[in-house]
């Protein structure tokens, strides 16, 4: 398909009809914009039956990293939403052959480590306590939102003690030191 073609089916598939095809076409922050509101709906459906389709459309987009950008968002909307790891980890292990398509490898490393960082959080949200090992395979990032979420003063206690960053440590040390209170 074309890229316009590619663009009016994802549009019309999640009932967008404010978005110009024409303008989206010729100009990479419109269509990003209309990928971004495509994902969201796509991510607010209870049905996971067409992701990998609209995965598949949007990565060869002209402009790799509005796709790359795109996918994440659609990564973490589902995780956000997930019931637990297993679930998580189905859906994505269905998504990745189409994120292999990406043909930089940095945005295909990063969609998978985002991956890996989510199913970390599903799992530590699934009442498993993380090692520091185990803390220390995940990106900063993900160490900084357990810090900034768990409620549970043994996860907070692990990041406060084995994140990366001072600014994490601190965030889990003083959010631990207030659910104590």
């Amino acid at each position: 398909m074309t890229l316009r073609a590619d663009v009016a089916a994802l549009l019309a598939e999640a009932g967008i009809v404010d978005v110009d095809v024409d303008d989206a076409v010729a100009d990479e922050h419109v269509r990003s914009s209309a990928y971004q509101r495509v994902v969201s709906v796509t991510a607010s459906s209870r049905s996971r039956d067409r992701e990998r389709a609209i995965v598949a459309a949007i990565l060869p987009d002209p402009n790799e990293l509005s796709a790359k950008t795109a996918v994440v968002a659609l990564v973490d909307q589902t995780a956000m939403k997930a019931v637990g790891p297993a679930e998580f980890r189905q859906w994505s292990d269905e998504l990745l052959p189409e994120i292999e398509r990406l043909k930089t490898e940095s945005f295909r490393e990063f969609i998978r480590r985002r991956i890996k960082d989510w199913l970390f959080y599903l799992s530590v949200k699934d009442s498993h306590v993380p090692t520091a090992a185990e803390s220390a395979a995940v990106t900063d990032w993900m160490q900084r939102h357990l810090a900034e979420w768990s409620t549970s003063p043994a996860v907070l206690a692990v990041i406060a003690e084995s994140a990366r960053t001072r600014k994490t440590r601190n965030i889990a040390r003083n959010r631990a030191g207030n659910r104590l209170r």
